[in-house]
């Protein structure tokens, strides 16, 4: 554990935690909504500060960001812990876990096991990095000495304060919306009053120069009324932009809510059909693999720039940031990495290195990443 920063000292030792808009005052000896921010003797503690519970390497495309250094590996790790209460969780384990567990790490042996596998930045997800905001800046301060990015998969739940931390190491985040941003769902199956602390973060997010996607988990029959997509759609051009990738995901059914079918993908392909005709250039459909809008169009000539298939990249079709076919700009922030055409899924046995101080490329003999060059473009 660490003190944590983000929070203020109150009266009889009562403290308010200001890392998320809950903005919880926490007494003595009690801990916040997400668990893992304690009052001990009138300061706030960051509870899981070095314990992490899971780490992999993922592509960059799972988060999903596919504007982001496409084809990139990422060393994604996670606590327990979480500021929603989504009843739909396919994390619960982790997120909803409210006893403090995970195993001891510090900062820099994260940032050399990401080093020694090859990643090219790290992704903190699979439970809301925004309760972990401190932990993450070591790493991501560090992993910027070494080349690294850092991007967070987030609900977007932020105050400024947390945010101004996050513009300290963070390049990208991908900001997942829950059942297109309807208050009577979110106050209903995730747990939180109102979606407006999600906008203005997205506001604040855009004016600190952290590169942003977006992402909308489309939930039948609770969560999927079209007036609200468009409503969310049109928002995101007038703020955010209509270079600004958008993600309409296929809810399955998980955790408390068994019952949900799966999303009909006609749903799903209704929602992109509204947020194109509101002016956004990117439109996406996730969790549904070999699905047309899962590739990247030119938003001029309409032809496939960048062919996927689930997590894979299949085809590149850019040349110097531009439409190999009509020479229209493609919004990308950084660039195709080398691994793009690898399997870039690895399980990292964080447990092995514990106890280290000091990883090795001998040490992860054998679990590093291939790292072949691309082939010719």
């Amino acid at each position: 554990m660490k003190e944590a920063q983000l929070y203020e000292e109150l009266s009889n030792g009562v403290v308010k935690c200001t890392a998320c808009p809950r903005r919880c005052r926490i007494s003595p000896g009690l801990w916040g909504a997400c668990g893992i921010r304690w009052n001990i003797d009138g300061k706030l503690y960051l509870m899981n500060y070095g314990r992490v519970i899971a780490a992999h390497i993922d592509p960059i495309e799972k988060k999903p960001l596919y504007h982001f250094n496409p084809g990139s590996a990422v060393f994604s790790i996670a606590t327990t812990g979480c500021s929603w209460f989504c009843q739909y969780c396919q994390n619960a384990d982790i997120s909803q876990r409210r006893r403090v567990e995970g195993f001891e790490v510090t900062p820099q042996l994260l940032v050399d096991l990401a080093a020694a596998y090859g990643a090219h930045g790290f992704a903190y997800t699979y439970n809301e990095p925004t309760i972990f905001m401190e932990f993450a800046r070591d790493v991501g301060i560090l992993s910027h000495e070494r080349g690294l990015f850092n991007s967070f998969v987030s609900n977007g739940y932020m105050t400024d304060e947390a945010i101004s931390m996050a513009a300290q190491f963070l390049d990208a985040i991908t900001v997942d919306l829950k059942g297109n941003a309807s208050e009577k769902f979110l106050r209903r199956y995730v747990g939180v009053p109102s979606p407006e602390p999600i906008f203005a973060a997205l506001r604040e997010l855009k004016r600190k120069g952290i590169y942003v996607e977006v992402t909308d988990l489309v939930v039948p029959r609770v969560g999927d009324d079209l007036s609200d997509a468009r409503r969310v759609a049109r928002w995101i051009v007038d703020e955010l932009g209509p270079e600004t990738p958008v993600h309409f995901l296929r809810f399955h059914p998980d955790y408390k809510m068994l019952d949900i079918p799966p999303t009909p993908v006609e749903t799903l392909e209704k929602h992109a059909e509204v947020a194109r005709e509101e002016g956004l250039l990117y439109v996406y459909i996730g969790n549904v693999p070999g699905h047309e809008l899962e590739n990247t169009h030119c938003p001029s000539c309409g032809r496939v720039v960048i062919r996927r298939r689930g997590f894979e990249l299949l085809e590149w079709n850019i040349e110097d940031g531009k439409c190999k076919y009509c020479g229209a700009k493609i919004h990308l922030r950084g660039e195709l990495k080398p691994t793009w055409s690898e399997d870039r899924f690895m399980q990292v046995p964080i447990h092995l290195f514990s106890n280290y101080t000091e990883v090795k490329l001998s040490d992860v003999k054998g679990m590093r990443l291939p790292g072949e060059e691309a082939p010719q473009l």
